[in-house]
């Protein structure tokens, strides 16, 4: 029963595509132009997202020796275009290890440690939150909000600050103040695993 539900939901008819299964150039949906035009036909339809897309490089036949990753924060790009044996993304579900040929995937970053392998060099940074967007072609675009190598970190800063949000904590009386030191325990605490471990 369970094997005909399957084989239904992915045959050619009711199949979902991916992000990564988009055309190499960006089409247009006639049906939803031809019923545009019969309601306003002084007004040229909406574009979508992918009118706005780059045609995605193809996904190579063979597994690739190497992972080409794009690291940016919203005031610089840490890496572009490096070429890496793997990365290790705290995602919101676990670490998670990108390696060339991964399957195309969205994760949601949390504060943690974000590590870059290459050969027998690592370079570990601390990411407060995010997304990896992991295509199918080998590539990795990993955003975060905010980001700092871990040997820029003061263990000391991260003691006192994790005193600090954990008493404000137990001293918090609102929703508010609750909630925004959780939040500076959360960091706190994981800037402190990040350094210990």
């Amino acid at each position: 029963m369970f094997r005909r539900a399957t084989a239904t939901l992915l045959s050619g008819a009711t199949r979902r595509r991916f992000s990564t299964d988009l055309p190499a150039a960006p089409t247009v949906d006639s049906s939803f132009v031809e019923a545009w035009k019969k309601v306003s036909p002084n007004i040229d339809p909406p574009k979508t997202p992918f009118a706005f897309m780059k045609p995605r490089p193809p996904t190579p036949s063979t597994l690739p020796t190497k992972l080409t990753v794009n690291f940016v924060l919203p005031y610089t790009s840490e890496l572009s275009a490096k070429e890496v044996d793997m990365v290790i993304v705290p995602a919101t579900t676990g670490q998670m290890g990108v390696l060339p040929g991964h399957v195309a995937t969205i994760a949601e970053l949390k504060p943690g440690v974000l590590s870059v392998h290459e050969g027998n060099d690592v370079t570990k940074y601390f990411v407060s939150s995010g997304f990896a967007f992991i295509h199918g072609n080998s590539v990795a675009d990993i955003i975060a909000v905010e980001a700092v190598p871990i040997d820029q970190i003061d263990s000391n800063l991260v003691q006192k600050g994790l005193q600090e949000f954990t008493q404000k904590l137990s001293s918090a009386t609102t929703d508010l103040e609750k909630a925004e030191a959780q939040i500076g325990v959360d960091v706190h605490s994981a800037l402190n695993s990040a350094l210990t471990g």
